[in-house]
């Protein structure tokens, strides 16, 4: 995935953004509006906040969009100890954890992610809102299980494999939440749905096959 990684240094802290992934959830306007205004150019001035509020803000980003690297001796952020899939009401699947996405053409480790789940992106496997336009609509339950569920926690690395013209693939310990927050369900292994028409969201029951979903990444 080509994606051009837009830097803002400050005297403490050098903030990064990716446009590509960036899908306007605004946590970072919200919570320090004078560090992150898109009315203004650059639209981040690092130096209108201390580095370890804004380093805060950015760890609350959903999508992995921002990142950040201390220039002050400050702490790098922390990968989670709990490995979480959040499924989004009528949008995409929420990652928080220590993950490894394997892509056809590349691997990223991240902490936060946003993963497609309509099949509709235009930069896939990353949701890009398409789900918007395309008028997906899911209101983010658990379907009946199409995993391994003998995990008994959510700790340790976690490998999701993009099958090409498939779903994802997960190897490693994950607890999958529904979007209300209050059922969840922890697997070590299974498949989830990203071409939008699984019976059994947010899990494979093989629909893509049916459609002719095509994604090579």
């Amino acid at each position: 995935m080509s994606d051009k990684i837009h830097k803002y240094e400050g005297k403490d802290i050098i903030v990064e953004y990716s446009l590509k992934r960036c899908i306007h959830a605004a946590e970072c306007v919200k919570g320090l509006p004078t560090v992150f205004d898109p009315n203004k150019k650059p639209w981040v001035d690092p130096d209108a906040a201390g580095a370890d509020e804004l380093a805060a803000v950015i760890e609350r980003c959903p999508t992995g969009a921002l990142h950040y690297k201390r220039l002050d001796g400050g702490a790098a952020e922390a990968t989670p100890t709990k490995n979480v899939i959040r499924i989004g009401e009528d949008d995409c699947l929420y990652l928080h954890g220590d993950f490894e996405i394997v892509m056809q053409d590349d691997t990223i480790n991240d902490t936060r992610v946003a993963l497609c789940r309509c099949g509709l992106s235009k930069n896939k496997p990353f949701c890009d809102n398409s789900h918007q336009k395309g008028e997906f609509k899911d209101v983010g339950a658990l379907g009946t299980t199409g995993a391994a569920n003998d995990a008994t926690e959510s700790s340790g690395p976690v490998t999701l494999t993009l099958a090409e013209n498939g779903p994802i693939l997960i190897k490693g310990d994950v607890e999958i939440q529904n979007a209300a927050g209050n059922e969840s369900v922890h697997v070590s292994k299974g498949a989830l749905c990203r071409c939008g028409a699984s019976q059994n969201k947010p899990f494979c029951d093989g629909a893509h096959k049916d459609i002719g979903f095509e994604a090579t990444s």
